[in-house]
């Protein structure tokens, strides 16, 4: 009798690991459902052979959330247009432009004028989204070392003035 009740409590454990496994298997391995954004423009940068999709964020919560993998975009003024997006997708290559490579903006061209690598806690956001007297378009990715999910220690921005 011992024998034939441990026998059901076995099958029974069994028959939910089996349904667990099933469920997880059916639910869990479903693609990602996809981010669908306006798409308001296209970058592109020649010499690292990118080509992107530009979508038009808002603040929202004191944030810009970041597109997985196409370009994000923000202005204040008419004259400063940020981009952003991640390094490990649409800005992977962006470490290798160069001083005077161009980048293509819509309709427009500008020159790069300026590369650095700042810590991210000494960037002042309003200063790179203050107004420029020239169109100027800037952007931004992660680099440094890794820092929780999609973040890092620093920040490579990249300046370019329209030509």
């Amino acid at each position: 009798m011992e024998l034939k009740r441990r026998f059901n409590f076995r099958r029974i454990i069994t028959a939910i690991y089996v349904v667990a496994i099933l469920a997880y298997l059916i639910v869990g391995l479903q693609p990602a459902e996809a981010t669908q954004y306006n798409i308001s423009g296209e970058l592109k940068i020649p010499s690292i052979g990118l080509t992107s999709d530009i979508t038009n964020l808002e603040i929202e919560n004191h944030k810009l959330n970041t597109p997985d993998t196409i370009v994000g975009e923000y202005s204040r003024h008419s004259s400063k247009i940020f981009l952003f997006g991640h390094s490990s997708t649409v800005f992977e290559k962006l470490k290798y432009v160069k001083l005077d490579d161009e980048i293509k903006y819509n309709d427009k061209t500008y020159k790069i004028t300026n590369i650095e690598i700042l810590e991210k806690l000494d960037i002042d956001m309003n200063k790179v989204l203050a107004a420029e007297n020239k169109n100027t378009l800037v952007i931004m990715t992660c680099a440094g070392m890794p820092v929780g999910e999609k973040d890092a220690t620093h920040r490579l921005i990249v300046t370019a003035l329209e030509k």
